[in-house]
C-alpha cells in the first residue's frame, strides 16, 4: 500500500504562486506515475498534472503554462509549482498515485489518493 501526504495549500489573491508538496510512503516502488488533481464543491474531480516515474509530464490545458509538476525521487515528493494563480484555481487538490504505465490523466486510473490541500485565490 502507498500513503499520500499532500501540503501547501493556503489562499492567496490572484495573480500570486503557490508550491504543493506530496509526500508518498510505503510501496513507493509500485508507483508508475503520481498527478495532481482538484476538485471544487460540485464539480467532476479533473486532471490538473502528471508526471511519470521517467520524468515525462502532461498538463491539463487550463493549467499549461502557469503550473509546473515536479519529483524528488530521493525524498518520494511530488510538487506542484503554481504561478499566476486565477480565482477558477480555488479548488480542493489531491495527489494521486498509479501502479499503471502511461495512464491517462484520469481518476479512474488512479490507485492511491491523499486527502487533499486546499487551495483558495481571490
Amino acid at each position: 500500500h502507498v500513503q499520500l501526504v499532500e501540503s501547501g495549500g493556503d489562499s492567496v489573491q490572484a495573480g500570486g504562486s503557490l508550491r504543493l508538496s506530496c509526500v508518498a510512503s510505503g510501496a513507493t516502488d509500485s508507483i508508475n506515475g503520481m498527478s495532481w488533481f482538484r476538485q471544487a464543491p460540485g464539480k467532476e474531480r479533473e486532471g490538473v498534472a502528471q508526471i511519470t516515474d521517467g520524468g515525462g509530464t502532461m498538463y491539463a490545458d487550463s493549467v499549461l503554462g502557469r503550473f509546473t509538476i515536479s519529483q524528488d525521487n530521493a525524498k518520494n515528493t511530488v510538487y506542484l509549482e503554481m504561478n499566476s494563480l486565477k480565482p477558477e484555481d480555488t479548488s480542493m487538490y489531491y495527489c494521486a498515485a498509479a501502479r499503471g504505465v502511461a495512464c491517462p490523466l484520469r481518476a479512474g486510473y488512479y490507485n492511491y489518493w491523499g486527502r487533499g490541500t486546499q487551495v483558495t485565490v481571490s
